[in-house]
């Protein structure tokens, strides 16, 4: 069995040091992650292209701007971001996107500096990886108006609706230990509703740990508990969930695994 956690931050005021985590990891299965990269305030990027750097044979990175942050960016910052993203070991942009819940950043900012990540990832024919949460209409009308077809909605939590939009335009769905909680029927209908070739798992790292680690700080081996609850939502294996969901992994992101993609 081989998985891919699509989507994770390891960052060092979380991680004092990553080489256990990914020891842990490759004993639970994975034999790669995504590492997002996060604009965290201007000239300041975290350390995500470090950490990656020191682990490529595990760890591919990413770099985009959050919508929480998006307010803060300049125009040296996008020049950044431009400049990083064209490097061959950068697999994607973002994360990027929408977040109406907690509105860090006004709307008209979001939507402006999301547009221009979507654009960005179109010039660099690189996967877009989006953050969305409460903004589901206008994060599809901003895919829309881009033209953006290429890339995943990272910890998707929506409903059935919402992923058939986001599927229709060719984007995949990765999906969070919050698929594990009680009380998310309308997304465990989602997952069922959407073909396991467009789905992928991740841990969102150090976020959202899933049961029966919710409440602690998450790491990549726990992307196996949520694979084990799409097996059981698809009624499917989880040898067969973890085959598709790394195949898509390695699909999106242009990984080499050793894997026949089809």
């Amino acid at each position: 069995m081989k998985l891919v956690d699509a989507h994770c931050h390891l960052e060092p005021k979380d991680y004092a040091d990553v080489a256990p985590v990914l020891e842990r990891a490759r004993a639970a299965g994975l034999v790669h992650a995504v590492l997002v990269g996060q604009f965290h305030g201007p000239g300041d990027w975290g350390h995500a292209l470090e950490v990656a750097a020191r682990h490529p044979d595990f760890l591919s990175p990413t770099l985009g701007i959050h919508p929480h942050e998006a307010a803060r960016a300049t125009e040296a910052d996008f020049e950044m971001l431009e400049r990083t993203c064209a490097r061959p070991e950068l697999r994607a942009v973002g994360e990027a996107g929408l977040d109406y819940y907690y509105d860090h950043s006004p709307r008209e900012v979001q939507a402006t500096v999301f547009r221009r990540q979507c654009a960005l990832a179109k010039r660099l024919a690189k996967p877009l990886v989006v953050h969305v949460r409460d903004a589901h209409d206008d994060c599809d009308a901003a895919l829309a108006a881009e033209d953006v077809t290429n890339g995943v909605i990272h910890c998707f939590t929506g409903d059935t609706a919402a992923a058939r939009k986001y599927l229709d335009r060719g984007f995949y769905l990765s999906l969070s230990g919050v698929v594990t909680y009680k009380k998310t029927e309308a997304l465990q209908d989602a997952v069922r509703f959407a073909p396991l070739e467009r789905l992928m798992v991740e841990t969102d790292s150090p976020y959202l740990a899933p049961v029966p680690h919710r409440g602690r700080k998450n790491e990549p081996a726990h992307v196996l508990e949520t694979a084990k609850k799409v097996a059981e939502l698809k009624g499917v294996s989880l040898e067969e969930v973890a085959r598709v969901t790394t195949a898509n992994a390695a699909r999106l992101f242009n990984l080499t695994l050793g894997l026949t993609l089809g």
